[in-house]
């Protein structure tokens, strides 16, 4: 296909998809799945009108499913509640760093004894899928600013982290397979890429968010009153955090999701709307889904709320063009036991079992720890450390069957998890109800 071709077709899902929103949010199944067919119908399994070759368009790739993830983690952290508390917070902590490893040990395991992948493969095809997706998963994240529902928070809160927690494993990966340094006894990784790096990205994205929502408010308060353009503040925030995160060695991801949550929480405080929120939350439940509150009607105008709509088209069009990518990677000969057997084992076991040990002794209930088990959607995040991993050393042998376990884990994720979402989620709110 010509690049012309591209802009049309792009162009004509993109018309479709804006003029029927209405009736695709009716269907039993998400978007996804819609451009999923679109790809899997244009590319070499059907039509085989265009294909797309993960290895030679790897860097391009990386970059592409890199600045999805970012305005996907800025969206879910301004969406993140105010005030923090440890009782919200701990179990998608929980979740983002324990059942996260767990996972990645599981993975690995079945990988090495089953696979027969030498352990680095194992490692790091275990932190390519461990993580959930921030992008795929809109149907299950927080709705808008202040949606109070504890489930859609703690697996939008889990999302937005443990895309910047995963990285130490894709890192040890690559240094199992000789790909990066790690140190005698494996003290660099222990010291650089898991404590510096994660407490370097919290504090870069903590101080920037911070420090943007001080400034937007200082500016709004000016007499006569400043204009800030709140979506090219928001892209900003993004680019020079993810920025100074590359720079200090720091994980970029985890840095720009904790810019939007401080941002948010400190334009809130500073307008003390947090001290009253029976001022601000309207009782009114949302006609798409009757768990859902509706968002507040009298929020005062900051740089996370303004630009968040911004951030969320974006994220609709980087999903609906990576999706639809996806299709044009694969072939029949990818849909084997090793990549179908692989989906099967971290939909059924390495997902519910590293959730279930991860919130023993939490206070969630066992409705929502069985619904967060199997709602671990995968998707761009991992298609992006695929690519990074190309990109910085995986060695060609190991590559190719790493792309088809990974292509086929994602495709099967967004079939049957976006199958399930609604029906589940239905049935959900109608017993939260009662």
């Amino acid at each position: 296909m010509t690049t012309t071709h591209w802009f049309i077709l792009i162009g004509c899902l993109m018309l479709a998809r804006g003029l029927m929103a209405t009736s695709i949010s009716r269907l039993p199944f998400t978007s996804a799945i819609v451009y999923l067919c679109v790809g899997l119908g244009l590319g070499p399994m059907v039509l085989g009108i265009f294909s797309f070759s993960p290895v030679e368009q790897s860097h391009l790739l990386e970059t592409l499913t890199e600045i999805a993830v970012l305005v996907s983690l800025f969206s879910a952290g301004v969406k993140m509640p105010v005030p923090i508390s440890r009782q919200r917070w701990m179990p998608a902590f929980r979740l983002a760093w324990v059942s996260m490893s767990l996972s990645v040990g599981v993975i690995a395991t079945f990988c090495y004894f089953v696979l027969g992948l030498p352990l680095g493969a194992g490692v790091l095809l275990g932190a390519i899928l461990a993580p959930t997706d921030p992008v795929l998963a809109t149907d299950v994240q927080v709705r808008h600013p202040d949606d109070r529902d504890r489930l859609r928070f703690t697996l939008t809160c889990e999302a937005g982290m443990n895309d910047g927690s995963a990285f130490p494993f894709v890192m040890l990966g690559l240094g199992l397979l000789g790909a990066h340094e790690l140190g005698d006894f494996g003290w660099r990784w222990v010291l650089v890429d898991v404590l510096w790096a994660t407490l370097a990205a919290i504090a870069i994205g903590t101080l920037g968010g911070a420090a943007l929502g001080r400034l937007g408010w200082m500016l709004r308060g000016k007499d006569p009153k400043h204009e800030v353009l709140d979506d090219l503040v928001g892209l900003g925030l993004i680019a020079v955090v993810y920025g100074l995160s590359v720079v200090f060695v720091a994980w970029g991801f985890l840095a720009v999701f904790f810019a939007g949550v401080a941002l948010r929480q400190t334009e809130l405080v500073l307008s003390g709307a947090h001290k009253d929120r029976q001022g601000l939350l309207v009782p009114e439940k949302s006609k798409d889904d009757p768990g859902a509150e509706a968002p507040p009607t009298n929020m005062p105008l900051t740089v996370s709320a303004e630009s968040l709509v911004f951030k969320e088209h974006l994220e609709r069009l980087s999903e609906l063009t990576l999706v639809l990518l996806l299709g044009g990677m694969v072939s029949m000969h990818d849909w084997n036991w090793r990549s179908v057997g692989t989906a099967l084992f971290l939909f059924v076991v390495a997902r519910p079992l590293s959730v279930m040990i991860g919130l023993l002794g939490s206070d969630s209930s066992m409705r929502i720890r069985g619904i967060t088990a199997w709602f671990g959607v995968r998707g761009i995040g991992s298609l992006y450390y695929l690519m990074y991993a190309i990109n910085h050393g995986l060695p060609v042998s190991l590559s190719r069957e790493l792309i088809q376990i990974t292509i086929v884990v994602i495709m099967l994720s967004i079939v049957v998890h976006g199958t399930s979402v609604k029906p589940l989620l239905e049935r959900f709110w109608r017993r939260k109800q009662r």
